[in-house]
């Protein structure tokens, strides 16, 4: 029989809170974490909002030498996974550090850093660049530093789905658990793509919300029908995954199950989701195969207020669940306020889904004021609700059509 899994700690670095409980507080509170930012002068860029770690300090996790020689998303991984291990009460002293790992999922990796360092190679010449370049600006070094911060030589490594990285994460975290590989999994995604080139790059593509820059708060509204694009979040979210024996044994607090995972690839477009939501229709009916339908009560939509994404999940979800059913569910968008962390989304975002089963809240859908007739589902438009889902699943969606759902159960 394999493992059953289950979620013992929560870590969170985002704008909004640098706690899961306040983090999760804020977002029932219908609170937007989303501002005009200012890592850099967004001026004459079309989008000038994000929800940006305003008052992160690396220093606080990391030895300052450290904290030189490691990107930005590296930060965010070491600091939510310290938060997540101390919320575990995991004492590595005390465990087999061989049976400890970690899978840390990021998009892009190291962004700042690679623009940072071709101005150096440009501007000053090869020598001029930083030893450390490589290092920092790879997807990997984000598992790579938690691993040497927790001392955890067990199973390590990044994963690069786009914005499924975190969900894909977990849900091998989860798989190698419950084959009995490993005792402890540190898991979830970090990313710092808050920049000129990723915002250059997106407004090219047309991707961002454009039209709301002196309304920031505003600017993400997903399943809205004046949604206009994705809003860039940044920060991390970490778990502490345990198989249930060992959570057991050493008296662990158990704050949720985690019962199901879902992959696949639409093999459609290498941005645009398939019109027909085939590939995550695929990928949530694999998460759900074990689980009765009936007791899904939530489901934490990918809903990045893109006009495709959000009109093809609705659909999906129509699909997997029926249309009568799919009517009952409770179905939010918490990118409205927390913005799209990309690799990373799928981190807090399970995060979410835990903290949902715990408290028996469910959390809104921001700026939902214009009904689109393409996303006629229940997204709890602006007010959280009072419901205890038994099950939620959280989706995640990336370019290149890569799929990712995650299935909790409530820890009774």
């Amino acid at each position: 029989m394999p493992n059953r899994v289950v979620v013992t700690g929560l870590g969170v670095i985002h704008a909004l809170a640098e706690d899961a409980d306040a983090f999760f507080g804020a977002l029932v509170a219908g609170k937007s974490g989303v501002g005009r930012i200012n890592l850099f002068d967004p001026t004459e860029y079309p989008c000038h909002v994000g929800a940006q770690c305003w008052d992160f300090k690396p220093e606080s996790y990391m030895d300052p030498k450290e904290v030189r020689r490691n990107d930005r998303f590296v930060h965010f991984a070491v600091a939510a996974s310290k938060k997540a291990v101390a919320h575990a009460g995991l004492d590595m002293t005390k465990e087999n550090a061989d049976r400890v790992g970690v899978i840390i999922g990021s998009g892009v990796g190291g962004m700042k850093t690679i623009e940072d360092q071709v101005v150096n190679w440009h501007t000053k010449g090869p020598r001029k660049v930083s030893p450390f370049t490589i290092p920092m600006l790879i997807n990997n070094m984000a598992s790579g530093v938690v691993g040497i911060e927790l001392g955890a030589r067990g199973p390590n490594y990044g994963v690069v789905s786009a914005c499924a990285s975190a969900s894909h994460a977990i849900g091998d975290a989860m798989k190698m658990l419950r084959d009995g590989e490993v005792d402890v999994m540190v898991s979830g995604g970090s990313e710092a793509a808050i920049t000129g080139i990723s915002y250059a790059s997106f407004c090219a593509m047309k991707a961002m919300a454009t039209e709301f820059n002196d309304n920031p708060q505003q600017a993400s509204r997903p399943f809205d029908a004046k949604r206009c694009g994705f809003v860039m979040g940044e920060g991390a979210g970490v778990l502490v995954l345990e198989t249930l024996e060992h959570a057991q044994a050493r008296g662990a607090k158990i704050l949720a199950e985690i019962i199901g995972y879902g992959a696949s690839c639409d093999a459609f477009h290498i941005t645009q989701p398939d019109p027909e939501g085939k590939g995550l229709v695929l990928c949530m009916t694999k998460a759900l195969k074990d689980i009765n339908l009936d007791e899904v009560g939530y489901v934490n939509a990918h809903g990045t207020s893109t006009p495709y994404n959000d009109k093809y999940e609705t659909l999906a979800i129509k699909k997997v669940f029926g249309e009568e059913r799919a009517r009952k569910l409770k179905i939010s968008s918490t990118k409205s306020m927390t913005g799209h962390l990309l690799g990373a989304a799928g981190g807090i975002e399970a995060i979410i889904c835990v903290k949902a089963l715990q408290t028996g809240i469910l959390p809104p859908t921001i700026n939902y004021e214009f009904p689109d007739p393409d996303c006629d589902l229940d997204y709890i438009p602006n007010k959280a609700i009072n419901l205890q889902a038994e099950v939620v699943i959280s989706n995640n969606l990336g370019f290149g059509g890569q799929n990712a759902c995650v299935a909790f159960r409530r820890w009774k």
